[in-house]
């Protein structure tokens, strides 16, 4: 008589999979928003082709919502070691003020090669600046959300010192294409985010790249007992963070052809991180989900326009946005349904993982 072993469970969670898909309650809140707004207009899915363009409200919330996408997409991986960026914000504005600061002072602002200068000095900074934000973190073991409120803070006056505390406007077609230009009738902000989100995806699905970010973020003591090294895959992660808010902050300059260091990114942060968590990946580190982050930016980014479209008054609008995510939020949760099914008089089915905690021996006759 011989016994058939269980299945090995994951340690740390970084294993498991859940009992239902992690896109689906994203995917139902989001198309829920989009068929609200159907609801009060019926050519809200229109989409109609204006100059070679592509125009309508999907479009609008795909364009705007690029700049939020790429720094919810830097915040996750932030987020997967357990960490926080709360600085995403102003590198955004610091970008955006290099940029057209660059390209007003330039004696040509209308060339490429001032364009191609401008977008490489605002990386560069940023680069920097995610470097400093890992050295903290990393090096001198300083706390994720302290050591990114300092550039939070900071960033901001840098960034009106920048642009000397005014707005500074510039006239560039080719840095317009960045954010305001199309590309094969397809805004080039969409298309911008789309590859570099398929980019960060291919990198950490198809390498080990993302199994070791999950492993520090999960299980930080077991992973640096098997020789990973934490300190070099944190100042990573801060340093791609800062980088994708560059782009952000390049891509919302060169919609309004202008650079506000005062108002551009502001409170960018907080959405981002409410992407992130609304997508599926928890703050606690460990497993996350680009796809999910993606769809929490489109939810985010929806909402935004659910307002303007509802006619909610300005005064209210922070208020209903508030209780909408609230919504959202209890919605996903499972603890939430559990009980609220528990009300009903419903038994919520089993996860796998609870079905599966028993090790199950199965008698086999020769």
């Amino acid at each position: 008589m011989t016994t058939q072993p269980a299945e090995p469970q994951a340690v740390g969670g970084i294993g498991r999979r859940p009992a239902g898909h992690h896109l689906l309650w994203p995917t139902l809140i989001l198309l829920a928003l989009l068929l609200g707004n159907l609801a009060f207009h019926h050519d809200f899915f229109s989409v109609r082709v204006r100059d070679g363009h592509l125009y309508g409200s999907l479009i609008d919330i795909l364009q705007f919502g690029a700049p939020l996408t790429l720094v919810a997409l830097g915040m996750t991986l932030v987020i997967a070691t357990r960490g926080i960026d709360l600085s995403v914000g102003s590198t955004v504005a610091i970008a955006g003020a290099l940029a057209c600061g660059h390209i007003s002072t330039a004696a040509h602002p209308g060339s490429a090669a001032t364009m191609l200068t401008a977008v490489a000095l605002a990386l560069g900074v940023a680069l920097v600046l995610g470097l400093a934000n890992g050295f903290l973190v990393s090096g001198l073991g300083v706390q994720p959300i302290v050591a990114t409120l300092i550039l939070m803070v900071a960033g901001r006056g840098v960034a009106q010192l920048i642009t000397g505390g005014q707005i500074i406007t510039v006239t560039s077609a080719p840095y317009k294409m960045i954010g305001g230009g199309y590309w094969l009738t397809f805004p080039f902000a969409v298309l911008l985010a789309a590859a570099l989100v398929a980019l960060t995806g291919f990198v950490t699905r198809r390498s080990a790249l993302g199994m070791l970010i999950e492993s520090v973020g999960g299980n930080p003591a077991a992973s640096r007992l098997v020789g990973i090294r934490a300190g070099g895959l944190l100042a990573l992660v801060y340093v791609f963070s800062a980088l994708c808010a560059a782009v952000a902050g390049l891509m919302i300059s060169s919609n309004v052809s202008s650079a506000d260091g005062n108002n551009a990114g502001l409170w960018i942060e907080l959405d981002a991180i409410l992407a992130v968590v609304v997508g599926g990946t928890a703050l606690t580190g460990g497993r996350f989900s680009l796809g999910g982050t993606v769809l929490g930016a489109l939810i985010i980014q929806t909402l935004s326009t659910t307002v303007y479209t509802l006619g909610v008054p300005p005064e209210t609008t922070l208020v209903f946005k508030a209780f909408v995510v609230i919504v959202v939020c209890l919605v996903q949760s499972p603890v939430f349904r559990a009980k609220a099914l528990r009300r009903r008089g419903t038994t919520p089915p089993r996860s796998d993982t609870t079905a599966g905690a028993a090790p199950q021996q199965q008698e086999v006759r020769a």
